[in-house]
């Protein structure tokens, strides 16, 4: 059931946007109704580049265009985004436009979809219906897993408990009612939890003073004294971390960045376009290096995508193709950033200038956990595959 809290919240973030999108973006694909808040997410951006800003209308706009249900099964009220192989590169393309948008709304959303995918996976039949119902009702999910030493602690079993500590870097914190968490039982046993929690409460958001996202709302929070019932708890010991969905689903993450990448490709483009620069031969070498990189990007994501989706893959190829995806998108972000600040100049460093937050955005969203140790397994396994290399993929 929902709860009046849950209800109101809900009910407010839905009234953030009185004016409903037209009825023929409605009626329209995932992927157009994501592109078609994209100059007003923009817009959103830079009004909110805050540290104590979060994206309310943005989200209310996704709630709006059903983008919040999308992921969930075709059965819970959803289109399959995340759970139907058909639908892999309409969500590649969905999370590529809502980065391109605003990367703290893509980082948020990101999360929202892990989640779904999670509990699909892992929970049952009742878990996911029960979620599914809040998410129709305009609940944001995520997933947070980042913990201090002590790591956060489930005082009983796999029947329920109390929590003990909390998260750190949790995006959407005192935003975010139904997190997926990560708690260890006393005998050691990892569990996924996904607690309700109240709006505004029990976060810390002082550590985040970060150079970019400043308006994902990541924090700490402290989830100690939580009762935990067996209704909350998804799946079963070790699951959250199982291959290939722990690893493989990176490939989501990185099209949001590459979504990013384009945004950041068309700000070089516009600029160059409106000072007259589009026919200089130094600034044509640049733009296109930055084309080789963008389109780079989104071919290595698209690929990434089918690959997970694709039943015939086994998990260690899968593995490797999305560790080496997530970095080539890294490489291509850090490269198509410096070429558009070399093109532009000091005026893409001006607060004034589009180009100066979305890089800072983009900057700190690239800093994802083990990129050295995935490029390492990733060339463990090509050079422990049989044949040449194009039977590798």
């Amino acid at each position: 059931m929902i709860s009046e809290a849950e209800r109101l919240a809900s009910d407010s973030l839905a009234g953030q946007h009185p004016d409903g999108p037209p009825d023929h973006v409605l009626q329209d694909t995932p992927l157009v109704r994501a592109r078609w808040m994209r100059a007003e997410a923009r817009a959103f951006a830079v009004e909110l580049d805050d540290d104590a800003a979060f994206p309310v209308q943005s989200l209310a706009r996704l709630c709006q265009l059903n983008l919040l249900t999308a992921p969930l099964p075709t059965v819970s009220g959803g289109e399959g985004l995340a759970t139907e192989e058909t639908a892999a590169l309409t969500l590649c393309g969905v999370l590529r436009a809502i980065g391109g948008a605003s990367l703290p709304l893509g980082r948020l959303y990101e999360g929202h979809v892990n989640a779904i995918v999670l509990l699909c996976r892992y929970g049952t039949p009742a878990q996911v219906e029960a979620v599914a119902a809040e998410i129709r009702c305009g609940m944001l999910l995520g997933v947070w897993n980042t913990e201090k030493a002590e790591g956060l602690r489930l005082i009983g079993d796999e029947r329920g408990g109390t929590l003990h500590g909390g998260k750190t870097f949790a995006s959407g914190a005192g935003y975010i009612q139904r997190p997926i968490v990560t708690a260890r039982s006393p005998s050691g046993v990892r569990l996924m939890i996904m607690p309700r929690l109240p709006i505004g409460c029990r976060t810390d958001m002082a550590a985040w003073m970060a150079h970019g996202m400043r308006a994902s709302a990541t924090g700490n929070i402290d989830l100690s004294g939580l009762i935990i019932t067996p209704e909350e708890i998804i799946g079963g010991d070790g699951d959250y971390h199982r291959e290939p969905l722990f690893s493989a689903g990176a490939w989501r993450f990185a099209a949001v960045q590459s979504g990013a990448i384009a945004y950041i490709f068309d700000l070089l483009r516009q600029h160059l376009r409106s000072v007259k620069r589009d026919k200089d031969p130094h600034q044509l070498m640049r733009v296109g290096q930055a084309a080789l990189l963008v389109e780079g990007a989104r071919q290595w994501v698209e690929k990434a995508a089918c690959f997970v989706a694709d039943k015939k893959v086994g998990s260690n190829e899968k593995v490797a193709f999305v560790n080496l995806a997530r970095l080539a998108v890294e490489q291509a972000g850090l490269e198509v950033m410096q070429l558009a600040q070399r093109s532009i100049g000091l005026a893409g460093f001006m607060r004034t200038h589009p180009l100066e937050q979305a890089c800072r955005d983009l900057a700190t969203y690239l800093r994802q956990p083990s990129p050295d140790l995935a490029l390492t397994r990733a060339a463990e396994y090509v050079l422990a595959a049989e044949g040449d290399t194009d039977t590798l993929w």
